[in-house]
């Protein structure tokens, strides 16, 4: 399970706590004040805290001050804070500070385990599909550098999110589900100029018909039954900062009406309120259905898809992008691996590597790291294996895996860095000679065995006149990334355009 942290001062209140936490299996570290908190973070175990569940009400400094005291060194963890004490407006102020959830003294344990969940569920997808340095040297707002990817596909992506970044414009990100539409929109968060405010988000395809106005633009106390107390709504949280509303096109009807009115006016009417509340928000929304067809169909409102679709970003599938399966695979290896079996499983074979990269993973980046995450507790060794990966397999019957049985392992420790590291030129470069016996010689004029800079030189001009110069395909085939194969290219002055020689001009 995760290390969570339980930051509070009353000892009664983190022994209920760790009981109820450790019972769901979890690691607790435990600080009797803000300032002990933030200790904690500095010390040896800080990397590993995955949540926090933290006390508002301390002396010295308070839950509200450590929260200002995470944004301020970028920690990026999620917290769920309680309170035995304090108004709405103090619950308001800690989610505007970044808070995650907050539960109200006394919590029962099922209470203070679902959220602390929910709390992982986030820390989770975060992780992911990015790297995220250990929370004491500050992981901080997401940006576009952290995202991993190197496909030119992506790229686009990314560089359509940096110009989106620099406004206020609202961004509709359109994708199948798992493709990491909500990192693409934390990175935009995170490179605009409220990086350090809020990023909420509601899953709208999550929310009970009923509830929609109420979550999304709070509620009045007494304003139905059950609203035992007033609530502000995801909006009023967001007020600042950046609201993220996943899977948009799931909204009720009657609840598009009133997304439409906050979009326009910038206010929000709370259930049984009887004034507007005006909200300052950054709006990104994400669906992967075809809102369109939805807006012909009568489901979805034209003026509404119109407003949010003011500056549309395409994310693509996996399978079109194939080129970032190698580093996602490496990112999901080195922290599953760690995690699970303590750093025992290293890398993967370039057979199994190949195997992933030919299929078509329909679930997206979701599905890739579950895969990655099963095969890891399956593996006897330090390498995953096809074997660890029976169901991706079974679905390539015609794969040759035979073909790949004698390749440089896909990566190993040392080997498959990021592209631009400066591991990066420890990947291997090719598969042996002995596989590609067909097209070149391992032997010279002579008979003597011909160097490796050699050979290389002359496999990669074969690959770039063999895959008529689409050097996505030649990189993927020669096993590196493309940012090597660049700068390979540049090394032994091959023109990327061409494949022929580069004009030296004096």
């Amino acid at each position: 399970m995760a290390v969570i942290l339980i930051v509070d001062d009353d000892p009664v209140q983190r022994r209920l706590l760790e009981a109820a936490l450790g019972k769901a299996g979890h690691t607790l570290l435990s600080a009797d004040s803000g300032e002990a908190g933030l200790a904690a973070l500095e010390g040896p175990r800080g990397g590993d805290v995955a949540a926090i569940v933290l006390d508002l009400m301390m002396p010295g400094m308070g839950g509200l001050a450590m929260l200002d005291a995470l944004r301020e060194r970028e920690v990026a963890v999620p917290v769920v804070v309680q309170t035995a004490q304090g108004g709405i407006d103090t619950v308001v102020g800690a989610m505007r500070r970044g808070a995650f959830d907050f539960v109200v003294k006394p919590v029962s344990p099922d209470r203070i385990q679902s959220s602390v969940a929910n709390a992982l569920k986030l820390e989770a997808r975060a992780a992911g599909v990015v790297r995220r340095p250990p929370a004491r040297h500050g992981g901080g707002a997401l940006s576009f550098k952290d995202l991993i990817a190197s496909s030119p596909t992506m790229e686009r992506v990314l560089r359509l999110g940096r110009k989106a970044a620099a406004s206020n414009i609202p961004i509709l990100l359109e994708g199948e589900s798992g493709v990491g539409k909500e990192m693409i929109a934390r990175a935009i968060q995170g490179s605009g100029e409220r990086r350090s405010r809020p990023f909420v988000t509601v899953n709208c395809g999550a929310i009970p018909d009923n509830l929609t106005e109420s979550i999304l633009f709070g509620h009045e106390k007494g304003a139905f039954t059950g609203a035992t107390e007033k609530h502000p709504g995801k909006f009023v949280e967001a007020d600042g900062g950046t609201l993220f509303l996943d899977e948009v096109g799931e909204l009720p009807l009657s609840a598009q009406v009133k997304l439409l009115r906050a979009v326009q006016e910038g206010e929000v009417d709370p259930v049984g309120g009887r004034a507007t509340v005006k909200v300052d928000i950054r709006l990104i929304s994400a669906t992967n259905r075809d809102l369109i067809r939805h807006v012909k169909d009568g489901a979805f409102r034209e003026d509404l898809y119109y407003r949010l679709n003011v500056f549309p970003i395409y994310v693509p599938p996996l399978r079109e992008r194939r080129e970032d399966i190698p580093l996602l695979v490496q990112h999901f290896v080195a922290r599953i691996g760690k995690s699970e079996t303590g750093g025992r499983v290293k890398g993967i074979s370039a057979a199994a590597l190949a195997m992933l990269e030919a299929y078509d993973w329909p679930g997206n980046i979701r599905q890739l790291e579950n895969a990655v995450f099963r095969a890891v507790v399956l593996a006897e060794g330090e390498l995953l294996t096809a074997e660890e990966f029976p169901q991706i397999r079974a679905q390539l019957p015609g794969f040759d895996l035979e073909g790949h049985a004698g390749e440089t392992p896909g990566f190993q420790p040392g080997a498959m860095a990021v592209p631009g590291s400066p591991a990066d030129a420890a990947e291997p470069a090719f598969a042996p000679l002995a596989q590609r016996m067909g097209a070149l010689s391992a032997l010279d004029e002579r008979g003597d065995v011909r160097s490796l800079s050699e050979v290389e030189n002359e496999m990669i001009r074969f690959a770039i006149d063999h895959y008529d110069g689409q050097m996505s395909e030649v990189a993927r085939r020669l096993g590196i990334g493309r940012s090597t194969l660049y700068r390979k290219l540049k090394e032994l002055g091959i023109d990327p355009d061409s494949g022929r020689p580069l004009r030296l001009v004096s």
